[in-house]
């Protein structure tokens, strides 16, 4: 192994999550002086996501990696969203055998989630007449592969390099990858909190990195206030129940099911909105609940003391978990007003697509869009106004009211993202923004180096830099 006193600079490749929101994958190797990569020394990578939403992402999934996995040594993972962990079997099926590092919190949750990308993935397969991206013995081998650091432990992975977790705030076990080398750090933001979370302890700060890597899904918006986003549930929860109908509401089984749920509990418990029958229609999410009552420790002060108090978060009066099929298809016949929740977040698949087409045409229904809507996307579909689409072979006409509230985000806004690089402007030396749309990106990318004076940039894919270090 080429020693600390030998190397000097690090090559940073960004593999995937560069010029789009999805397929995080970031390669730090040793370099020699010349920026030369040192053939015995240590290889990095930072997430291993897929793509997702893009017309093309089932083919760029499928493509070879940019690197040989067998010669990576540590995989370091920010968090249990597929964009982030999606493809790790695909990299243990094409030979990586090194260690996979997370929290407790993400390797939990991505037995579950792995295990579900897994079953859409051999649907998929189905669908195209192919073998599957992996099998269950590569989700096995990957999770056998896997070990945990908590938050706030230094842990030298190999000899020079070593890695601090920090909590990022936008799901369960989320952090922030600070990597230490010849005293130089960088840091790898994942994705990062739209905090104050409703459950979750805010994004931790950063203020000395020498190098960032940081997110722009919101670079170039702001969202609501929080007394915005609740005034607004709180006024189509009414609408739905003086319509006596449906409000139908994509969400994601990891954090924005879970987010709503308590504000859900919140809103009924006030006596703000009338009761009626609320169906969290995902086993997915069922499950990933479960795991979030686990790490209560997790949970900002205001969730805990009421947790003290006696109240159940995840639980209020006609909140209904519905695991199994034959319950999802019961929903049908329960009569309004009645609140769907159901996965998947962009309505790409999942039980959702189910309810839409149910729903969708009834002018007197509401669909309620929470979170990010990927180009490509049905959601974003749906959002940019399209009157007709197809689901599962199903022309539907779309009558339905369409709601959008983006301050469920799970993700920082444009001003956060700005005051979160303004706490270790006077340090960083370069910041790299990715994981955004590339209109977003860059102008995330120009507001930092005009308000702040950064060097920022917003690299292309399959670009390498050669960091001092």
């Amino acid at each position: 192994m080429t020693t600390n006193t030998e190397v000097k600079k690090l090559k940073l490749t960004f593999c995937g999550g560069a010029g789009s929101v999805t397929g995080a994958n970031f390669l730090i190797e040793e370099a020699d002086e010349k920026g030369e990569v040192s053939l015995d020394g240590t290889k990095i990578l930072v997430d291993c996501g897929m793509e997702q939403g893009e017309a093309d992402a089932y083919e760029r999934n499928r493509k070879k990696f940019m690197y040989n996995p067998s010669s990576i040594q540590f995989l370091i993972i920010t968090h249990a969203h597929a964009d982030h962990i999606g493809l790790v079997p695909k990299l243990v099926r094409d030979g990586f055998r090194g260690v996979i590092y997370s929290t407790p919190e993400t390797q939990k949750l991505s037995e579950l989630m792995l295990e579900d990308s897994l079953k859409i993935l051999t649907q998929e397969s189905i669908r195209h007449r192919e073998t599957p991206l992996y099998q269950p013995e590569d989700v096995a081998m990957t999770l056998s592969l896997w070990k945990s650091i908590p938050y706030h432990t230094a842990t030298e992975i190999a000899p020079g390099f070593s890695v601090y977790l920090k909590n990022s705030g936008h799901v369960l076990g989320s952090a922030m990858v600070e990597m230490t080398y010849n005293k130089k750090k960088i840091v790898f933001t994942g994705d990062l909190g739209n905090s104050p979370s409703p459950i979750l302890k805010d994004t931790e700060k950063i203020t000395d990195a020498d190098y960032l890597l940081m997110e722009s899904v919101y670079g170039d918006r702001n969202h609501e206030s929080q007394d915005e986003r609740l005034t607004k549930l709180e006024d189509v929860i009414e609408e739905t129940a003086r319509n006596k109908s449906v409000l139908v509401i994509p969400s994601f089984s990891l954090e924005k099911t879970q987010v709503i749920i308590s504000q859900l509990n919140s809103l009924v418990e006030a006596g703000r909105v009338p009761l009626m029958p609320v169906f969290i229609d995902s086993p997915l999410a069922i499950r990933i609940t479960d795991v979030y009552k686990q790490f209560p420790e997790d949970f900002n002060d205001a969730t805990k003391d009421s947790i003290k108090r006696g109240d159940d978060i995840f639980n209020f009066p006609k909140l209904h978990y519905t695991e199994r099929s034959e319950q999802s298809i019961a929903i049908k016949n329960v009569p309004g007003p009645k609140i769907v929740i159901a996965g998947s977040g962009m309505s790409t698949g999942g039980r959702i697509q189910h309810h839409e087409i149910n729903y969708l045409g009834d002018p007197n229904n509401i669909l309620l869009l929470i979170g990010y809507q990927a180009a490509g996307t049905l959601g974003r579909v749906i959002q940019d106004g399209e009157k007709k689409v197809n689901i599962l072979g199903h022309d539907v006409n779309i009558k339905a009211k369409i709601e959008y509230i983006s301050g469920y985000s799970s993700h920082k806004d444009s001003d956060h993202l700005f005051s979160f690089v303004e706490d270790t402007a006077d340090k960083v030396q370069k910041v790299f923004v990715v994981m955004g749309e590339t209109k977003s990106a860059l102008f995330l990318v120009q507001r930092l180096r005009d308000y702040l004076g950064l060097e920022a940039f917003h690299p292309e894919e399959g670009e390498s830099v050669v960091l001092d270090f």
